[in-house]
């Protein structure tokens, strides 16, 4: 992905996450959950994007393997 894309999404979901911060009408507690999921999604994807979770989905938690 490039850096200029990379940017620009970091760019629109701030913006977006601050509309609904300032215009929409919402507990405290509210916002505080939401920019807090938000926060922890745009970490998560970054670190897919940079590499960092590359190898996420071979984890499994549980037995897998039914055969034995």
């Amino acid at each position: 992905m490039p850096l200029v894309q990379l940017v620009l999404v970091l760019m629109v979901v701030g913006v977006l996450l601050w509309l609904i911060n300032r215009y929409i009408p919402m507990q405290g507690t509210i916002k505080s959950i939401l920019n807090a999921v938000v926060v922890i999604v745009v970490v998560l994807w970054l670190l897919n994007v940079f590499g960092v979770l590359h190898n996420i989905n071979q984890f499994h938690v549980g037995n897998v393997d039914r055969t034995r």
